[in-house]
Protein backbone atom coordinates (compact mmCIF):
# COMPACT_ATOMS: atom_id res chain seq x y z
CA UNK A 1 0.00 0.00 0.00
CA UNK A 2 1.24 3.64 -0.81
CA UNK A 3 1.05 6.16 1.79
CA UNK A 4 2.46 9.60 2.14
CA UNK A 5 3.20 8.61 6.39
CA UNK A 6 6.66 7.82 7.52
CA UNK A 7 7.81 7.80 11.23
CA UNK A 8 9.19 10.82 11.01
CA UNK A 9 5.58 12.57 10.53
CA UNK A 10 3.71 10.52 13.50
CA UNK A 11 6.03 11.57 15.50
CA UNK A 12 5.61 15.15 14.58
CA UNK A 13 2.04 15.11 14.48
CA UNK A 14 -0.02 16.02 17.69
CA UNK A 15 -1.24 13.51 19.44
CA UNK A 16 -4.22 12.79 21.96
CA UNK A 17 -3.96 9.74 24.62
CA UNK A 18 -7.07 9.14 25.86
CA UNK A 19 -6.60 5.07 26.98
CA UNK A 20 -3.31 4.83 29.19
CA UNK A 21 -2.85 3.07 32.07
CA UNK A 22 -0.48 4.55 34.04
CA UNK A 23 1.30 1.38 35.48
CA UNK A 24 1.25 -0.13 32.04
CA UNK A 25 3.28 2.78 30.68
CA UNK A 26 6.07 2.34 32.61
CA UNK A 27 9.10 1.01 30.28
CA UNK A 28 11.05 -2.09 31.45
CA UNK A 29 14.32 0.25 31.73
CA UNK A 30 12.37 2.88 34.01
CA UNK A 31 10.93 -0.46 35.70
CA UNK A 32 14.83 -2.35 36.13
CA UNK A 33 16.47 1.28 37.37
CA UNK A 34 13.51 1.09 40.86
CA UNK A 35 14.47 -2.51 40.56
CA UNK A 36 18.18 -1.16 41.31
CA UNK A 37 17.52 1.03 43.62
CA UNK A 38 15.32 -1.18 45.68
CA UNK A 39 17.64 -3.89 45.49
CA UNK A 40 20.33 -1.62 47.46
CA UNK A 41 17.91 -0.59 50.08
CA UNK A 42 16.10 -4.11 50.30
CA UNK A 43 19.09 -6.93 49.50
CA UNK A 44 16.16 -9.43 50.38
CA UNK A 45 13.87 -8.40 47.90
CA UNK A 46 12.20 -10.92 45.81
CA UNK A 47 11.26 -9.99 42.78
CA UNK A 48 13.54 -10.66 39.32
CA UNK A 49 14.96 -7.98 37.20
CA UNK A 50 11.86 -6.30 34.87
CA UNK A 51 14.20 -6.44 32.00
CA UNK A 52 13.89 -10.81 32.52
CA UNK A 53 10.20 -10.03 33.83
CA UNK A 54 9.13 -8.18 30.67
CA UNK A 55 11.41 -9.20 27.92
CA UNK A 56 10.78 -8.44 24.58
CA UNK A 57 10.95 -12.35 24.13
CA UNK A 58 7.87 -12.51 26.36
CA UNK A 59 4.69 -13.25 24.05
CA UNK A 60 1.41 -11.96 26.10
CA UNK A 61 -2.20 -13.34 26.03
CA UNK A 62 -5.29 -12.76 27.90
CA UNK A 63 -3.95 -15.04 30.19
CA UNK A 64 -0.52 -14.05 30.88
CA UNK A 65 -1.13 -10.40 30.83
CA UNK A 66 -2.75 -9.37 34.12
CA UNK A 67 -0.43 -10.97 36.65
CA UNK A 68 2.42 -9.26 35.59
CA UNK A 69 0.15 -5.89 37.09
CA UNK A 70 -1.27 -7.51 40.45
CA UNK A 71 1.89 -10.05 40.98
CA UNK A 72 4.82 -7.77 39.89
CA UNK A 73 4.73 -4.14 38.76
CA UNK A 74 2.69 -3.31 41.47
CA UNK A 75 4.77 -5.25 44.49
CA UNK A 76 7.60 -3.54 42.29
CA UNK A 77 6.31 0.33 42.31
CA UNK A 78 4.97 0.38 45.60
CA UNK A 79 6.96 2.93 47.69
CA UNK A 80 6.38 6.87 47.69
CA UNK A 81 9.45 6.74 45.61
CA UNK A 82 9.08 4.48 43.05
CA UNK A 83 5.73 5.89 42.17
CA UNK A 84 6.88 9.56 41.55
CA UNK A 85 9.78 8.14 39.59
CA UNK A 86 7.62 5.80 37.34
CA UNK A 87 5.14 8.96 36.76
CA UNK A 88 7.54 10.97 35.91
CA UNK A 89 9.42 8.77 33.45
CA UNK A 90 5.61 8.01 32.01
CA UNK A 91 4.64 11.49 31.49
CA UNK A 92 8.14 12.53 29.76
CA UNK A 93 8.07 9.57 27.59
CA UNK A 94 4.60 10.73 26.26
CA UNK A 95 5.64 14.37 26.17
CA UNK A 96 8.50 13.31 23.80
CA UNK A 97 6.55 11.18 21.60
CA UNK A 98 4.73 14.37 20.56
CA UNK A 99 1.70 14.00 22.83
CA UNK A 100 -0.11 16.77 23.35
CA UNK A 101 -2.39 16.08 25.80
CA UNK A 102 -2.85 13.05 27.93
CA UNK A 103 -5.44 11.26 30.14
CA UNK A 104 -3.85 8.99 32.27
CA UNK A 105 -6.17 6.16 33.93
CA UNK A 106 -5.06 4.20 37.74
CA UNK A 107 -6.28 1.76 40.22
CA UNK A 108 -5.89 3.37 43.61
CA UNK A 109 -4.02 1.42 45.53
CA UNK A 110 -2.32 0.98 48.65
CA UNK A 111 0.49 -0.85 50.45
CA UNK A 112 2.29 -0.60 53.76
CA UNK A 113 3.79 2.44 53.03
CA UNK A 114 1.03 4.73 51.14
CA UNK A 115 -2.62 4.66 51.32
CA UNK A 116 -4.96 4.51 48.30
CA UNK A 117 -5.41 8.60 49.22
CA UNK A 118 -1.96 9.74 49.27
CA UNK A 119 -1.20 7.49 45.88
CA UNK A 120 -3.80 9.30 43.88
CA UNK A 121 -2.62 12.38 45.65
CA UNK A 122 1.06 12.14 44.81
CA UNK A 123 0.39 11.21 41.13
CA UNK A 124 -1.49 14.29 40.84
CA UNK A 125 1.48 16.39 42.38
CA UNK A 126 3.53 14.65 40.28
CA UNK A 127 1.09 15.71 37.28
CA UNK A 128 1.26 19.65 38.70
CA UNK A 129 4.83 19.61 38.62
CA UNK A 130 5.80 18.41 35.58
CA UNK A 131 8.23 20.91 33.86
CA UNK A 132 6.47 20.76 30.34
CA UNK A 133 2.78 20.39 31.22
CA UNK A 134 1.86 23.46 29.44
CA UNK A 135 2.42 21.38 26.68
CA UNK A 136 0.83 18.83 27.71
CA UNK A 137 -2.13 19.25 30.13
CA UNK A 138 -2.30 16.03 31.58
CA UNK A 139 -5.83 14.88 33.81
CA UNK A 140 -6.49 11.54 35.45
CA UNK A 141 -9.13 8.80 35.36
CA UNK A 142 -9.39 6.41 38.45
CA UNK A 143 -10.14 3.24 37.59
CA UNK A 144 -12.23 0.34 39.47
CA UNK A 145 -11.23 -3.06 38.71
CA UNK A 146 -13.51 -5.66 37.90
CA UNK A 147 -12.49 -7.55 40.84
CA UNK A 148 -13.40 -5.05 43.09
CA UNK A 149 -15.83 -5.15 45.86
CA UNK A 150 -19.01 -2.49 45.50
CA UNK A 151 -17.89 -0.61 48.38
CA UNK A 152 -14.15 -0.62 46.82
CA UNK A 153 -16.07 0.57 43.77
CA UNK A 154 -17.07 3.10 45.69
CA UNK A 155 -14.35 4.31 47.57
CA UNK A 156 -12.63 5.03 44.10
CA UNK A 157 -15.83 7.20 43.01
CA UNK A 158 -15.22 9.03 46.24
CA UNK A 159 -11.64 9.57 45.61
CA UNK A 160 -12.26 10.92 42.12
CA UNK A 161 -15.59 13.47 43.72
CA UNK A 162 -12.85 14.69 46.25
CA UNK A 163 -9.91 14.90 44.08
CA UNK A 164 -11.82 16.46 40.92
CA UNK A 165 -10.54 20.23 41.52
CA UNK A 166 -7.10 18.79 40.95
CA UNK A 167 -7.55 16.88 37.96
CA UNK A 168 -9.80 14.08 37.74
CA UNK A 169 -11.90 14.09 35.04
CA UNK A 170 -13.77 10.43 35.76
CA UNK A 171 -13.78 6.92 36.22
CA UNK A 172 -13.52 3.94 34.66
CA UNK A 173 -14.28 0.03 34.65
CA UNK A 174 -10.72 -1.99 33.65
CA UNK A 175 -9.30 -5.22 34.97
CA UNK A 176 -9.27 -9.04 33.86
CA UNK A 177 -12.57 -9.14 31.93
CA UNK A 178 -12.86 -13.26 32.64
CA UNK A 179 -13.60 -11.78 36.21
CA UNK A 180 -16.26 -10.29 38.44
CA UNK A 181 -19.86 -9.73 37.75
CA UNK A 182 -19.90 -5.80 36.11
CA UNK A 183 -23.81 -5.10 37.72
CA UNK A 184 -21.89 -4.94 41.47
CA UNK A 185 -20.76 -1.77 40.11
CA UNK A 186 -24.22 -0.27 39.17
CA UNK A 187 -24.35 2.80 42.46
CA UNK A 188 -20.89 3.48 41.76
CA UNK A 189 -21.77 5.18 38.45
CA UNK A 190 -24.71 5.91 39.27
CA UNK A 191 -22.78 8.36 41.44
CA UNK A 192 -19.95 9.25 39.55
CA UNK A 193 -22.44 10.57 36.86
CA UNK A 194 -24.96 12.33 39.40
CA UNK A 195 -21.51 14.26 40.20
CA UNK A 196 -20.74 15.12 36.34
CA UNK A 197 -17.65 12.83 36.46
CA UNK A 198 -17.03 11.27 33.07
CA UNK A 199 -17.52 7.31 32.21
CA UNK A 200 -15.25 5.46 30.23
CA UNK A 201 -15.35 1.36 30.46
CA UNK A 202 -13.79 -1.32 29.05
CA UNK A 203 -15.61 -3.23 26.72
CA UNK A 204 -16.41 -6.66 24.67
CA UNK A 205 -12.34 -7.72 25.23
CA UNK A 206 -13.08 -11.12 24.82
CA UNK A 207 -15.88 -13.49 23.57
CA UNK A 208 -18.11 -14.85 26.60
CA UNK A 209 -21.33 -16.73 27.78
CA UNK A 210 -23.55 -13.81 29.24
CA UNK A 211 -21.76 -11.14 26.95
CA UNK A 212 -24.77 -9.19 25.54
CA UNK A 213 -26.29 -9.06 28.82
CA UNK A 214 -22.66 -7.47 29.99
CA UNK A 215 -22.77 -5.35 27.16
CA UNK A 216 -26.34 -4.30 27.85
CA UNK A 217 -25.63 -3.53 31.54
CA UNK A 218 -22.72 -1.14 30.78
CA UNK A 219 -24.30 0.54 28.28
CA UNK A 220 -26.82 1.33 30.85
CA UNK A 221 -23.88 3.18 33.04
CA UNK A 222 -24.14 5.77 30.11
CA UNK A 223 -20.75 5.89 29.32
CA UNK A 224 -18.88 9.03 27.19
CA UNK A 225 -16.34 5.94 26.28
CA UNK A 226 -15.97 2.47 25.45
CA UNK A 227 -11.86 0.88 25.19
CA UNK A 228 -10.87 -1.83 23.24
CA UNK A 229 -14.83 -2.58 21.53
CA UNK A 230 -13.34 -6.17 19.93
CA UNK A 231 -16.31 -8.57 20.05
CA UNK A 232 -19.21 -6.42 19.93
CA UNK A 233 -22.35 -7.54 17.81
CA UNK A 234 -23.81 -5.39 15.07
CA UNK A 235 -26.98 -4.13 16.93
CA UNK A 236 -24.92 -2.98 19.91
CA UNK A 237 -22.59 -1.48 17.62
CA UNK A 238 -25.21 0.29 15.88
CA UNK A 239 -26.10 1.25 19.40
CA UNK A 240 -22.69 2.83 20.15
CA UNK A 241 -22.76 4.74 16.85
CA UNK A 242 -26.56 6.08 17.37
CA UNK A 243 -25.49 7.42 20.97
CA UNK A 244 -22.04 8.51 19.66
CA UNK A 245 -20.09 7.50 22.53
CA UNK A 246 -16.29 7.09 21.28
CA UNK A 247 -13.95 4.37 21.37
CA UNK A 248 -10.59 3.82 21.98
CA UNK A 249 -8.70 1.84 19.66
CA UNK A 250 -5.87 0.38 21.07
CA UNK A 251 -4.41 -2.17 18.34
CA UNK A 252 -0.55 -3.04 18.87
CA UNK A 253 -2.04 -4.29 22.22
CA UNK A 254 -5.01 -6.16 20.95
CA UNK A 255 -2.73 -7.98 18.73
CA UNK A 256 0.28 -8.72 20.90
CA UNK A 257 -1.71 -10.02 23.34
CA UNK A 258 -4.09 -12.24 20.75
CA UNK A 259 -7.46 -10.49 21.39
CA UNK A 260 -8.15 -10.34 17.78
CA UNK A 261 -6.66 -12.97 15.13
CA UNK A 262 -4.55 -11.84 13.07
CA UNK A 263 -2.47 -9.34 12.30
CA UNK A 264 -2.95 -4.88 12.47
CA UNK A 265 -4.21 -5.09 8.61
CA UNK A 266 -6.97 -7.38 10.79
CA UNK A 267 -7.53 -5.22 13.24
CA UNK A 268 -11.60 -3.76 13.84
CA UNK A 269 -10.23 -0.23 13.58
CA UNK A 270 -10.99 -0.74 9.44
CA UNK A 271 -14.36 -0.80 10.66
CA UNK A 272 -15.17 1.85 12.84
CA UNK A 273 -12.91 4.20 10.96
CA UNK A 274 -15.19 4.86 8.39
CA UNK A 275 -18.21 5.67 11.28
CA UNK A 276 -19.31 7.99 12.54
CA UNK A 277 -18.31 7.80 16.01
CA UNK A 278 -14.98 9.40 17.68
CA UNK A 279 -12.15 7.40 17.64
CA UNK A 280 -9.24 7.47 18.96
CA UNK A 281 -6.19 5.55 18.80
CA UNK A 282 -4.27 4.43 22.29
CA UNK A 283 -1.65 2.57 23.30
CA UNK A 284 -3.13 1.59 26.54
CA UNK A 285 0.28 -0.62 28.02
CA UNK A 286 3.21 0.74 26.01
CA UNK A 287 5.66 -0.30 28.77
CA UNK A 288 4.31 -3.74 28.02
CA UNK A 289 3.97 -3.73 24.22
CA UNK A 290 6.07 -1.15 23.25
CA UNK A 291 4.82 0.75 20.31
CA UNK A 292 4.34 4.53 21.06
CA UNK A 293 1.21 6.56 19.97
CA UNK A 294 3.44 7.88 17.35
CA UNK A 295 4.21 3.98 16.32
CA UNK A 296 0.65 3.06 16.41
CA UNK A 297 -0.76 6.15 13.71
CA UNK A 298 2.26 4.57 11.57
CA UNK A 299 0.72 0.95 11.77
CA UNK A 300 -2.85 2.10 10.56
CA UNK A 301 -1.43 4.21 7.98
CA UNK A 302 0.69 1.45 6.27
CA UNK A 303 -1.94 -1.18 7.19
CA UNK A 304 -4.96 0.51 5.88
CA UNK A 305 -3.37 2.77 2.82
CA UNK A 306 -4.37 6.19 5.38
CA UNK A 307 -2.93 9.89 4.23
CA UNK A 308 -0.96 12.44 6.41
CA UNK A 309 -5.04 14.30 5.70
CA UNK A 310 -6.56 10.73 7.12
CA UNK A 311 -4.10 11.41 10.24
CA UNK A 312 -4.79 14.27 10.88
CA UNK A 313 -8.74 13.54 10.31
CA UNK A 314 -8.22 11.16 13.27
CA UNK A 315 -6.43 13.81 15.31
CA UNK A 316 -9.32 15.72 14.77
CA UNK A 317 -12.11 13.18 15.99
CA UNK A 318 -9.77 12.69 19.31
CA UNK A 319 -10.36 15.86 20.01
CA UNK A 320 -14.38 15.70 20.69
CA UNK A 321 -13.80 12.36 23.13
CA UNK A 322 -11.20 14.44 25.95
CA UNK A 323 -13.01 15.02 29.34
CA UNK A 324 -11.40 18.28 30.64
CA UNK A 325 -13.95 20.27 28.98
CA UNK A 326 -14.33 23.18 25.82
CA UNK A 327 -11.35 25.08 26.65
CA UNK A 328 -9.01 22.03 26.18
CA UNK A 329 -10.79 21.28 22.78
CA UNK A 330 -10.62 25.02 21.58
CA UNK A 331 -6.84 24.47 22.40
CA UNK A 332 -6.36 21.38 20.87
CA UNK A 333 -8.17 22.84 17.83
CA UNK A 334 -5.34 25.64 17.59
CA UNK A 335 -2.96 23.82 17.58
CA UNK A 336 -4.04 21.72 14.50
CA UNK A 337 -4.48 24.94 12.84
CA UNK A 338 -1.21 26.55 13.98
CA UNK A 339 0.72 23.04 12.36
CA UNK A 340 -1.69 21.61 9.47
CA UNK A 341 0.28 23.49 6.49
CA UNK A 342 3.95 21.85 7.81
CA UNK A 343 2.11 18.52 8.36
CA UNK A 344 0.51 18.28 5.18
CA UNK A 345 2.61 16.85 2.26
CA UNK A 346 2.19 18.50 -0.60
CA UNK A 347 1.14 15.34 -2.47
CA UNK A 348 -1.41 14.55 -0.04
Amino acid sequence: MVTDVDADFTKRLPKIELHAHLTGSITPQCLHEIWTQRKLSEPDLALEDPLRVLSKDQRWNIVTFFPVFSQYIYELCSTPASILYSTNAVLQDFKDDGVVYLELRTTPRSSASISKDSYVASILDCIRDFPERAAMPTYLILSIDRRNTAAQAMETVDLAIKYRSRGVVGVELCGDPSKGDVSTFREAFGKAESHDLKIALHFAEISSQGLELELNTLLSYHPDRLGHVIHVPEFIKQEIIGRGIGVELCVSCNVQAQMIEGGVEDHHFGSWKDSSCPIALCTDDVGIFGSTLSNEYLLVAKSFDLKAMDLIRLYERSIEMIFSGEKEKGRLREILVGQEKNLTPASS
